[in-house]
């Protein structure tokens, strides 16, 4: 499984982004899709993450309500779009698929089995 993320850039607090996450390489509709984010010095933290079907997502209370997970199953793509940014989001955030049939620990990074390349976001004040 290849992922290709994309969408990052400069915007000021308070704008939005959609991020974009491409796949190849193997049935997109058969694994759950999620997006991480490693701030600048921290450890990389959960976003979001949304089920094969896109029927279940879950999102990380720091971006609850502002941040939203969705994919397109007939373009193998996931998307996250991210809004009333702020400067606390500036990350590299990368997409990561999970193959494994159970949801638990949805949250560490180790339960995903492939990872996109990262695509920086930076919030300016």
């Amino acid at each position: 499984v290849q992922l290709q993320a994309s969408g990052g850039g400069l915007v000021q607090a308070g704008g939005s982004l959609r991020l974009s996450c491409a796949t190849s390489g193997r049935t997109f509709s058969s694994y759950a899709m999620a997006w991480f984010r490693q701030p600048p010095g921290k450890e990389r933290e959960f976003v979001a993450r949304i089920s094969w079907s896109g029927g279940s997502t879950v999102v990380a209370d720091s971006v609850k309500c502002r941040f939203t997970i969705s994919r397109d199953n007939a373009k193998n793509t996931v998307y996250l779009q991210m809004d009333s940014l702020k400067p606390e989001d500036t990350a590299v955030y990368y997409c990561a698929a999970d193959l494994g049939v159970y949801s638990g620990n949805y949250y560490l990074p180790q339960k995903y089995d492939y990872w996109g390349q990262g695509t920086l976001v930076t919030v300016s004040s």
